[in-house]
Order: structure tokens, then C-alpha cells, then sequence
């Protein structure tokens, strides 16, 4: 294990100031989607760069952690907190920096490697038999040269960060741990469901449940608020079309990826990994932010999409069960004659065998783990729609999805330490 990622798994460990108490028992439900509802007018602290977020993002932002408590065992005054204190300096994480109590200012001792190491190696033994160490324990290369990092101290990281979380509570994800390992196995629904590529599934929640293409955008406060701003939202999607290009020139419409490219699909994103933007005007697009920060966003993107004229995106997959996708019309093009002389929309997307078209200011809700395509026929007018990925907050709970937030984004803080230059949206 390199020196730099020993010293980011200490500096992750010892941000939970319950590093040493002991685990509590504590019952979470389901995440509620109204829970996720907050003002319009109310404002959101946002963060800034590529790094910040992580993979699953933080409800928009940051990850979070009711599970966290700040009481301290009472026979450990010290060590949790030195270290804590000059490894969160050494991380430089300046979100957890901002919160440092006066207290913990004043601490100034060195915390000494072989104390950091033992520390760890004690947190690992504790952890090794909680639900998330059983399912990395059945990895072939556990314990082995050959064992990724990030996996072997994963239990450390979520025991630290969510102390109060029961094996119960965190069943499923051990599942996905599992899955990501290799030794996990599909529920019988997916493998024997014909349009949902099973085999591309790279991230896995199990005990999802029967789900289908489309669903009922009714279920969502997210659908709700966006259909009814869907002027206010418009109006700021032309603002920004006004400012499109960065200081230095760079279109803000990106191809996510060469598949995007390739097919005419181009994305202003306002959210990336979960987490904003630098230096992204979000000035322009207030309402719009602060509706797509009332989900808990997920590890791909959130922004307008434009389809050009007479393209679409070529049939394929997502390999994430755990997100959902919405999207609302914005601009759509106008109705064509096909060669039958009837009128038919021009813009569709087709997920799974069933056949959906979009409409100003109305949202279509779907599930990506189904083979999927979209197309423009249109000849001059292109296709805007809003789009934002986000975890499924219909069959997860609360808990689950913070968890995950935080694994998304320990892991693309392991990438990092490991010195991958750039970090795809994929990591798992």
C-alpha cells in the first residue's frame, strides 16, 4: 500500500470523531421523496472543483452522515483528537477543515506513523466482522498483494463514518460490495429479464425489486417542481446559452462521452460526479440548481442536453441500478410527416420495448439498466431536454444511499491518491 493512501485511509478514519465508541443500534426507513423537498428560496452552500464531491455526490453537494456522532469515548480524550486534527490538515479537506472546534485547533502534537498503522490495524480487526468486512473477506485476493486497497480497508472507512449502522441496515450494500468484487450474485429477475443487459451491470444494489422501463413521474416532488418552474427553467437555459463559453473560450456543451459525440448529444452540465461545477455561473440558473439539489445526485451528470437534428444516441446500457434518470422537455421539435403523410412527434427514446416522446415542460422518468436509444428526425430543429441522474430514492433508504455516496466518493479520493490523472464517471 503506497504512503499516500495510508495516510488518506488514517485522515478518512479519524474525520468521524466516533472512531473508538461503540456501535449503537438505530432504525432508518425508507427515503421518502417529499423528505428530499426544500424551498425554492432557500440557499445551498456549493462546493467547487472535480474533487470535492465524489462519485454519488452529497444531495447535490456534499455526502452527509446522520449516523455521525459527536460524543467522544470518554477514556480516549486525546488520540482521536490530535490525529484527527493534523491528518485533516494533511488532507486539506476544507469542508471538514471549516467545522474544527477551537478545541481541536489547539492540539499541535505530530501524530507518529506507528501509532496512525496500529490504529488502523485495530479499526480492521473491529471491522472485519461487520456485514461490509464478511462481503470483502470473500474476495479471492483479500488479504493478498493482489487486494485493492480501497476493498481491503473499505469496513474500516464505513464502520468510522456510520457507527450506528447495523449489519441489517447496510445488508444490501454488502451485496453491492460483493457484486463489485466479483462474488456477488444478480437476483433471477434481472439475469432472466431480456432487456436488461445483465452482463453490463458494473455497480449493483441487490433487493431492488421488480422495477420497469418508465415509471409514473407523479412519484417525484422532483417531477413536480421541475414541470411547474418549467418557464422559470427555460428562461434560465437561455441565459446561460448567453454565456455559454467559459473567460477562456471553452464551450460550455461538452460531449460527456465519445459515444456523445458520435451522435450529436451534447450536455451543458451544471452537476458532475454529484458535486458542482468551478466557476460555473450558477447565478443564471438559481431555481434550476436548487430544484436538482432536492434529490440526492448521482455519479454521472445533471444538466441540458441537446440532441442536434436528424441523430440519436446508438442502443446501449447503463450499469447502475442503484440511479434513476429524469428528463424534461425544454425545447422540442416540432411534429414531422412520416411516410404515411401522417404528423408524428420527431423526438423519441425508446427504453426497453416501450416507446416515449417528450413535450415542453413534462417529465419522463426511466430506469437505464434497460437497453435504451434515443432519436431526433427532425430535419433543422434540435431537441433540449433537462436531465439529471440521481439515486433511487423510491426503493432506497436514507441510510443506503448516504453510505454509498461516501463509497463513491472514497473511492475516487483512492484514485486520486493513487495517482490516476483523470477519474471516470464509472468507478465501480
Amino acid at each position: 500500500m503506497t504512503r499516500s493512501i495510508t495516510a488518506l485511509a488514517a485522515t478518512c478514519l479519524f474525520l468521524s470523531t466516533d472512531a473508538f465508541a461503540p456501535p449503537k443500534t438505530s432504525q432508518h426507513h425508507r427515503h421518502s421523496p417529499s423528505r428530499n423537498h426544500s424551498s425554492l428560496n432557500d440557499k445551498k452552500k456549493s462546493t467547487t472543483g472535480g474533487g470535492g464531491g465524489g462519485f454519488g455526490g452529497g444531495f447535490g453537494t456534499k455526502s452527509s452522515s446522520s449516523s455521525t456522532s459527536s460524543n467522544k469515548k470518554k477514556n480516549s480524550p486525546t488520540r482521536g483528537k490530535s490525529g484527527r486534527a493534523d491528518l485533516l490538515s494533511a488532507l486539506n479537506d476544507d469542508d471538514a477543515s471549516s467545522k474544527k472546534t477551537k478545541a481541536e485547533k489547539s492540539f499541535s502534537r505530530t501524530f507518529v506513523k506507528s501509532e496512525q498503522e496500529q490504529i488502523l490495524n485495530d479499526l480492521a480487526a473491529r471491522s472485519a466482522t461487520t456485514a461490509i468486512g464478511r462481503a470483502v473477506a470473500k474476495s479471492p485476493h483479500y488479504n493478498t498483494p493482489d487486494m485493492d486497497p480501497f476493498w481491503q480497508l473499505l469496513p474500516s472507512l464505513i464502520s468510522t463514518k456510520f457507527p450506528s449502522a447495523s449489519d441489517e441496515d447496510l445488508r444490501r450494500v454488502a451485496g453491492m460490495v460483493e457484486h463489485s468484487l466479483g462474488v456477488g450474485k444478480l437476483d433471477e429477475d434481472v439475469v432472466n429479464d431480456p432487456w436488461r443487459p445483465h452482463e453490463e451491470l458494473h455497480a449493483y444494489l441487490p433487493g431492488m425489486g421488480e422495477t420497469q422501463p418508465f415509471m409514473d413521474p407523479g412519484q417525484l416532488e422532483l417531477c413536480r417542481l421541475m414541470s411547474e418552474n418549467y418557464e422559470v427553467i427555460k428562461k434560465e437555459y437561455e441565459a446561460l446559452l448567453e454565456e455559454r463559453f467559459t473567460p477562456r473560450g471553452k464551450d460550455r456543451f461538452q460531449s460527456v462521452t465519445s459515444m456523445n459525440y458520435e451522435s450529436g448529444w451534447k450536455t451543458m452540465v451544471l452537476f458532475y460526479n454529484g458535486h458542482r461545477i468551478k466557476d460555473f455561473p450558477y447565478h443564471l440558473c438559481p431555481v434550476t440548481t436548487r430544484i436538482l439539489e432536492t434529490v440526492p445526485l448521482a455519479g454521472r451528470i445533471a444538466g441540458f442536453n441537446r440532441q442536434q437534428p436528424q441523430s440519436g444516441i446508438p442502443l446501449h446500457s447503463d450499469g447502475n441500478n442503484m440511479w434513476l434518470t429524469c428528463q424534461m422537455g425544454i425545447n422540442v421539435p416540432r411534429e414531422i410527416i412520416n411516410e404515411n403523410g401522417e404528423s408524428v412527434p420527431a423526438a423519441h427514446i425508446r427504453v426497453g420495448p416501450e416507446t416515449r416522446h417528450w413535450k415542453a415542460g413534462e417529465c419522463l422518468l426511466y430506469d437505464t439498466t434497460y437497453e435504451h436509444e434515443t432519436f431526433n428526425a427532425h430535419p433543422t430543429e434540435e431537441r433540449v431536454v433537462l436531465h439529471v441522474d440521481f439515486f433511487n430514492i423510491l426503493k432506497m433508504t436514507k441510510l443506503e444511499i448516504e453510505v454509498l455516496q461516501y463509497i463513491y466518493e472514497m473511492r475516487e479520493q483512492f484514485m486520486k491518491a493513487e495517482g490516476v490523472a483523470k477519474v471516470g464517471a464509472q468507478v465501480l
